[in-house]
């Protein structure tokens, strides 16, 4: 019991850390410390594996709400606005950037946007305003808060490089997820009817979900041959003369 009590106590440290350092805005890369702490929790596990023995039913039965719904502010939304209009601008650019995945944005309007660009791309068909126009309109995207107007005006003013701004918004998605997988830990680690098994099953798995993102965060953040487009890799923008066009999109603002 005594044992038991100490594995508990110590996944709840660990968990309350990486959701910590997930949240925590002070770093200077803050992906980096949150796959630490995410490498940290890692081994822990590994040494309570060796110290419990497995047994039948070693899933947690704790119920937990499921992943928070990302709240979107204005930087997020803009960010997602720029990739568009970058990714429109640079289309060479978003045949390398495979990393990047619809699920990773905030807002699911611009997640269907982006998979529209893509889809143009990997069929190989000219991308501009027009064509991504023509692919919004084939999946019927355009609804009175986004008109054919605002969504030209959306892909029409680049700043910077898809790969930039792409990063950013894969980073958002890197630090929600480790954040929520801390709380489904925690959640874990609060049931006192888990044993220390099941808490070491359910962790394991939870921590697998953060895995999965961060193989695709190592592939972003690579190094890569230089683009022989004219857009400058992963490079920020210059400083734009007035605020982008933003369409009214107050309908869906959280991720689904």
């Amino acid at each position: 019991m005594i044992r038991a009590d100490h594995a508990r106590r110590t996944l709840r440290l660990h968990a309350e850390r990486l959701a910590h350092t997930a949240t925590d805005p002070a770093g200077p890369d803050p992906a980096a410390a949150t796959l630490m702490q995410a490498d940290a929790l890692g081994h822990v596990l590994d040494d309570l594996a060796g110290q419990f023995a497995p047994h039948p039913g070693s899933l947690p039965r704790t119920t937990h709400s499921g992943d928070v719904p990302r709240q979107a502010g204005e930087e997020e939304l803009d960010e997602e606005r720029l990739l568009l209009a970058t990714a429109t601008a640079y289309p060479a650019n978003v045949q390398q950037m495979r990393w990047l995945a619809a699920e990773d944005f905030i807002l699911p309007l611009h997640a269907a946007l982006w998979q529209s660009v893509t889809a143009l791309v990997h069929r190989g068909d000219v991308v501009d305003p027009i064509t991504v126009l023509g692919e919004a309109q084939h999946h019927k995207l355009l609804t009175d808060a986004l008109t054919p107007r605002d969504l030209m005006a959306l892909v029409s003013t680049p700043a910077g490089s898809p790969e930039y701004w792409g990063e950013k918004i894969l980073q958002r998605a890197l630090l929600a997820r480790a954040h929520t997988v801390a709380d489904r830990i925690t959640a874990y680690t609060d049931d006192p009817a888990n044993t220390p098994y099941q808490l070491i099953t359910g962790s394991r798995r939870a921590l697998a979900d953060l895995n999965a993102l961060r193989t695709r965060w190592n592939r972003a953040t690579s190094p890569t041959p230089a683009s022989t487009t004219s857009a400058p890799a992963r490079s920020a923008p210059l400083p734009r003369a007035g605020p982008p066009h933003r369409p009214a999109l107050s309908a869906a603002r959280t991720h689904r």
